[in-house]
């Protein structure tokens, strides 16, 4: 079973041999059953009860690690919940203890056997019969040093699970920060709904779209670039808390912060305000960090600042209440590392909000900056149909002058406000950046299973 020395093709080649072997003796190399009646953890969590016991267990996992001693051989099993030594005898096995010489690391096996206590303090499974599941055909990176090519482990995420377990974790912990805040939403009267993917106007964000053809429709669509004008429409019909993650595409550049495709979380709260959702979101964040993390405590009381203050104080910019400011303001929040509600922007840069009643310039709106990452962009929503008429057509003038990025006019978006919706007030957290922040991950493609990468050069 020694590999040292060996190319990939040598390894693949030696390992589809001993798939001819196996079948040879009559063995299928890929059953479609197993009956494994244990997971290693579960084992683990009753060590004692079954060491005491007589019962035999059956357990399945792959092969990370197989050591021969003459009659006898060590292995590795492990599952999604945990690892575990076995060990092979030939006394038990007989003639099937041939076999292991057709097995591999990476090949999945199911055991059976019972659990005991080597003289070195670690529990292990006797194995008293085992059974191949699914026979490996490519080995897996050199056990010593892994996967660290990190366009490798993006572009092989299956490899990189396998061999780097703290990956595994992150993608756990990402699953439940989403699902504390899903159940955080719910149990304060939300209902999740689903808003389409494909949109015939690019609507609810100002943003360069996607764009796809609908065969069955012949027209062309757009990936949705946010979910805001339907779930907006859900208000207008007579729902009072909604919210969607919502998976949303924008044709922009890739860097440690952007992707393209990302996972958004929008909700919309009728009858309330934005400087309730900053309270609202203070909330859910000690939520979050207390569920996900086991914090008891976490200060996001942060600092309240306007966007005419904050773009000066930071990068000593002179602020002009225009769409110019943008690139000055994602300057100051790469600086901005304390939690921050930056509120009060400039009513270009968010057409779907209510202007301020004092100062039309501006919406009102905030922004939670932490980490040096925008996290969630809040305001009290715009219901005015006469004056989002207004804001509709000032961006489709934009687009006519070369905007790629200005919103479409929506026409029937205009219509449903006609109808009347209550004062609103919405909210979006980017949860790939939120999850990248929680976990101390430098890029966004760390928190991605399975980011675009470029094809590979042939």
């Amino acid at each position: 079973m020694a590999e040292m020395g060996k190319t990939e093709e040598d390894l693949i080649k030696s390992r589809k041999d001993k798939r001819a072997k196996l079948e040879e003796f009559g063995i299928d190399c890929y059953p479609a059953k197993s009956d494994r009646n244990y997971t290693v953890e579960k084992v683990l969590a009753s060590k004692e009860e079954f060491i005491a016991g007589a019962e035999e267990l059956k357990l399945a996992g792959r092969i990370t690690a197989l050591r021969g001693h003459g009659a006898i051989m060590f292995g590795d099993l492990v599952d999604e919940s945990d690892k575990l030594q076995l060990l092979f005898k030939s006394d038990n096995l007989v003639e099937d203890f041939k076999l292991l010489e057709l097995l591999d690391v990476g090949d999945f096996i199911q055991v059976a056997g019972k659990l005991f206590i080597t003289k070195a303090g670690e529990y292990t499974l006797e194995v008293s019969s085992f059974k191949l599941l699914t026979k490996s055909l490519r080995p897996l990176p050199e056990k010593w040093h892994g996967l660290t090519d990190l366009e490798t482990r993006y572009r092989q995420r299956y490899v990189d699970l396998i061999v780097n377990p703290k990956v595994k974790d992150l993608f756990y912990k990402r699953s439940k920060i989403i699902a504390s805040i899903r159940q955080f939403l719910v149990g304060n009267g939300f209902i999740e709904v689903d808003t389409p993917t494909l949109q015939p106007i690019a609507g609810g964000a100002v943003a360069k779209p996607f764009i796809t053809h609908y065969n069955a429709y012949d027209r062309d669509v757009f990936m949705r670039i946010a979910p805001e004008l339907y779930l907006k429409r859900l208000i207008v019909g007579g729902f009072e808390k909604v919210f969607e993650f919502a998976r949303c595409f924008r044709n922009e550049g890739v860097d440690a912060t952007h992707n393209p495709e990302f996972t958004n979380l929008e909700f919309y709260w009728a009858y309330t305000d934005y400087e309730k959702l900053m309270e609202f979101t203070e909330e859910l964040m000690r939520n979050l960090v207390k569920e996900v993390f086991g914090k008891t405590e976490i200060e996001i009381n942060g600092e309240t600042v306007d966007f005419s203050k904050e773009i000066p104080r930071i990068t000593f910019d002179k602020f002009t209440g225009g769409k110019n400011d943008e690139e000055s303001f994602k300057s100051a929040v790469k600086k901005t590392i304390q939690p921050t509600f930056i509120t009060n922007h400039p009513t270009d840069l968010l057409p779907l909000a209510k202007k301020n009643e004092k100062d039309p310039k501006v919406v009102d709106s905030f922004q939670l900056i932490m980490g040096g990452l925008e996290l969630v962009k809040a305001f009290s929503e715009l219901n005015d149909p006469i004056d989002q008429d207004s804001r509709f057509k000032d961006q489709a003038e934009n687009k006519a002058k070369g905007d790629e990025e200005a919103h479409d006019y929506d026409a029937d978006f205009i219509k449903s406000l006609e109808y009347g919706m209550p004062p609103t007030a919405g909210w979006g957290m980017g949860i790939d950046r939120m999850v990248m922040l929680l976990t101390g991950s430098k890029t966004l493609r760390e928190i991605l299973l399975f980011p675009f990468m470029k094809p590979e050069d042939k």
